[in-house]
């Protein structure tokens, strides 16, 4: 089906974003604020643009197909922000905006006279949202910092993957992506706040401490135990059996049964019910120490069935398990078609095209695709002329001079 926007009022409608940023980090953090109604106002350079519009992996017409994702819900502009000019028209566009997102390295804002000193000044409700590898601070706040590296300082690279390999990356750009939700976050934190000081405040997301931030016992377990997580392939140690399954078919099965109440109602499927009262395996500690055992002892029965009818058996005894999705997969799905998970937004070159819908839902105020990524510079017009006045004349003394 193709997605329609409905009538509602989006939850920050009544908020206007400056998006200043590029690639990725950034971005994001726009694009997630945009799902939700904020008009978010993309600065980009004039005849260039965002890299974004390059990237991705196919590119017909010349055009990304990640830019329709990334910069939904947005308008765009063109802006130099290394002359005069363009970083006064800047200035002009915060008085009446509320959030400023800017991802390039601590010092560049200040050298184009938009720090948040100066920008705090010209609005003193404005909420600067800042991402960064290392953040604003600290010996290492000047470094070059993509998500790669706040990903291995973080300490997400070291754990995934197979113990007998390198440390292994995530199929997508997960730093980035994390520091992104981090910073949104701090954004509606700093909303908040606002409503009862009547001040904006620095948003400070680094990518490392986004990434640190979701490695739950990490740190903890090896200041008090001395203990240092590994890498251990599709499981968590000590926590079984929560592995992928090999099925009759070839096929494969994620089986998560780690619970005691679980792991009662697998072994029920599985006709062994006397595996829940076997002391190896009876409480959670004793299967974490058991687990290869136990896995394997999975792995014989789940063979011996196909992976639709297993997948089928285990939801009828309440087993958590599920099918691990490609693309295809996805598409094909009844529940991701059911709830609207994916959705067919109209683009001027591609015709529909489907992308992920907006998360979380929200019962009365949901978010939603309006439209794809736009062209480079194509709301110059409604910003420069509805919102700051400026003539037509003006406008071509501006592109001339190369400043938009």
């Amino acid at each position: 089906m193709v997605y329609k926007a409905s009538e509602h009022k989006a939850p920050l409608s009544d908020l206007r974003v400056i998006e200043t940023g590029q690639l990725l980090a950034g971005p994001f953090c726009g694009q997630l604020l945009a799902d939700f109604g904020a008009e978010v106002i993309k600065v980009e350079s004039p005849g260039i643009g965002d890299p974004m519009r390059q990237w991705g992996r196919e590119k017909p017409h010349g055009k990304s197909l990640w830019w329709p994702v990334v910069a939904r819900n947005k308008k765009s502009i063109t802006l130099n922000l290394r002359t005069e000019e363009g970083q006064k028209i800047v200035r002009d566009l915060i008085k009446d905006a509320d959030i400023l997102i800017e991802n390039f390295r601590p010092g560049t804002m200040e050298r184009w006279n938009l720090g948040y000193e100066v920008l705090s000044k010209v609005n003193p409700r404005l909420i600067m949202v800042r991402v960064t590898g290392f953040g604003q601070s600290g010996p290492y706040s000047s470094r070059a910092g993509y998500g790669s590296i706040g990903e291995a300082m973080g300490g997400l690279r070291y754990v995934v993957g197979d113990p007998s390999t390198q440390p292994s990356r995530m199929g997508i750009s997960i730093g980035d992506e994390l520091a992104a939700m981090h910073a949104c976050m701090g954004a509606m934190f700093a909303i908040h706040a606002r409503e009862r000081t009547g001040r904006g405040q620095i948003v400070d997301s680094a990518i490392y401490e986004a990434v640190l931030n979701v490695m739950e016992s990490l740190i903890t377990e090896y200041d008090v135990a001395g203990y240092v997580r590994e890498r251990t392939g599709p499981i968590l140690p000590n926590v079984a059996p929560s592995n992928v399954f090999d099925t009759a078919d070839g096929k494969l099965l994620l089986i998560a049964a780690n619970q005691d109440t679980v792991f009662r109602r697998l072994a029920e499927a599985m006709e062994r019910p006397d595996l829940a009262e076997d002391e190896r395996y009876a409480t959670h500690s004793a299967r974490g120490a058991h687990q290869v055992e136990l896995d394997d002892l999975i792995n014989q029965w789940t063979k011996t069935w196909t992976r639709d009818d297993l997948e089928t058996l285990l939801n009828k005894f309440g087993v958590p398990c599920g099918l691990i999705y490609k693309v295809e997969d996805m598409m094909d799905d009844e529940h991701f078609r059911e709830r609207n998970t994916l959705v067919k937004v109209k683009h001027p070159d591609f015709g529909n095209i489907t992308m992920q819908n907006v998360a979380p839902r929200l019962s009365d105020t949901p978010g939603q695709v309006r439209w794809v990524g736009p062209e480079l510079g194509e709301h110059n017009d409604y910003v420069f002329k509805e919102l700051l006045g400026l003539s037509d004349e003006r406008q071509v003394s501006l592109r001339d001079a190369g400043i938009i």
